[in-house]
């Protein structure tokens, strides 16, 4: 029996949408919204699946951290698929996020991790640092796909070290990054 009675409201739905709507008294309104931007073209897709890239860490003892104060770096790709250089020819990347102030340029740790006196880097697959919220080199670009190769890294906070303080525990750390082809 319910089944027949959602029936009936939704054959008098727009009915009632009419009469309730059309009864209402009108308002005056401004009429001087406007709307700005720029359609741009660009020169690469991202692969599906690089838009959201998860990105494991290995498991770290605190004890090699005191020792080395960071990790290897893991790598990690993005893929920029059906390139076309009569758009752009290079490429820069920008990781956002936000910044561990006892390491500047390093990510801080999400709220809510269980880990402590960390952050976590990235950098290049020869080892130069790529800083949190800054642009990256210039990449040349290619006809067709091509791929940004980087590394991320733990690094231990310059006091949790001396004092060995690092908090042990799961660590997530957020980020967005920016594509440009300047």
């Amino acid at each position: 029996m319910r089944h027949a009675i959602v029936h009936k409201c939704w054959s008098c739905a727009g009915l009632i949408f009419l009469l309730t709507f059309g009864l209402m008294p009108t308002g005056n309104a401004a009429d001087n919204l406007s709307f700005k931007g720029n359609l741009v073209e660009q020169a690469c897709t991202i692969r599906p699946g690089d838009e959201a890239i998860t990105l494991e860490l290995w498991d770290l003892t605190s004890k090699h951290l005191y020792i080395n104060t960071r990790s290897r770096g893991k790598a990690f790709r993005l893929h920029l698929d059906d390139c076309n250089t009569t758009i752009g020819n290079t490429v820069t990347i920008t990781f956002g996020g936000r910044e561990n102030m006892a390491l500047p340029g390093l990510f801080a740790l999400d709220g809510g991790s269980g880990a402590s006196g960390i952050g976590i880097g990235l950098e290049t697959p020869s080892d130069k640092p790529l800083p949190l919220n800054v642009v990256s080199d210039e990449q040349v670009l290619s006809n067709g796909n091509n791929v940004i190769e980087l590394k991320a890294y733990v690094q231990g906070e310059p006091n949790a070290i001396r004092d060995q303080t690092i908090g042990h525990g799961p660590y997530t750390v957020t980020s967005t990054f920016t594509l440009d082809y300047p």
